[in-house]
């Protein structure tokens, strides 16, 4: 395996192994399948004041506790389910964002069964392509990730403030947002571009 040890990466993703590994593999690579963007979705909701490092360190634990991440299963969790999750040292002991991710999984489920996909939805907002973002300002919001929260909001989603719907973006790849010099930003440079088809809400009614 070569040594990219020493390649130009993202500011927030050099001095750590973890942080250098996830950045390369997975951070901004466009993800479209619709599990994995809700796994993402019920993970950043997770960090909600705290550090994304906390969180990964802690992700196969996460994918232990609530069933690798399978939306039906999660969807039934009861009590005695919280209760475990709560007992469980391995992950975020957070009842309100353990109850979020149950409530988010049945959220999954009633959209899937009215045949709504997850991932369609997802990528609805920039009319299924990437937005590259300018690769050298950094911020933590945008309107279009207000729009998003408001909509994630409006289908009774939690934790999904406009911040941290715009981590969520940036980490499976809605927005690309590596740096100008960093060897990850031209992975998709042939759709990677301002959508000019945003998302309508008018088209749910």
């Amino acid at each position: 395996m070569p040594d990219t040890s020493s390649r130009e990466r993202c500011s927030w993703a050099q001095d750590d192994l973890l942080m250098r590994n996830y950045h390369d593999a997975e951070w901004g690579v466009p993800q479209r399948d619709p599990r994995m963007l809700w796994e993402m979705l019920m993970l950043e909701g997770f960090q909600a004041g705290l550090a994304w490092i906390i969180i990964l360190r802690k992700r196969d634990a996460f994918r232990a506790a609530f069933a690798d991440f399978n939306p039906a299963r999660v969807a039934a969790f009861d009590e005695r389910d919280i209760e475990r999750l709560m007992a469980d040292p391995g992950i975020v002991r957070a009842r309100a964002k353990i109850e979020a991710t149950i409530k988010g999984a049945q959220i999954y489920c009633d959209m899937q069964d009215r045949g709504e996909d997850f991932s369609a939805f997802c990528w609805s907002f920039t009319g299924g392509a990437p937005i590259l973002g300018d690769g050298a300002s950094w911020v933590a919001s945008t309107p279009l990730s207000e729009t998003v929260s408001k909509e994630l909001k409006r289908r009774g989603f939690k934790f999904v403030g406009p911040t941290i719907t715009y981590a969520w973006m940036q980490a499976v790849g809605i927005v690309n947002d590596h740096s100008l010099g960093c060897f990850r930003r031209q992975m998709e440079p042939s759709t990677a571009i301002e959508s000019k088809k945003p998302y309508d809400p008018a088209r749910e009614k």
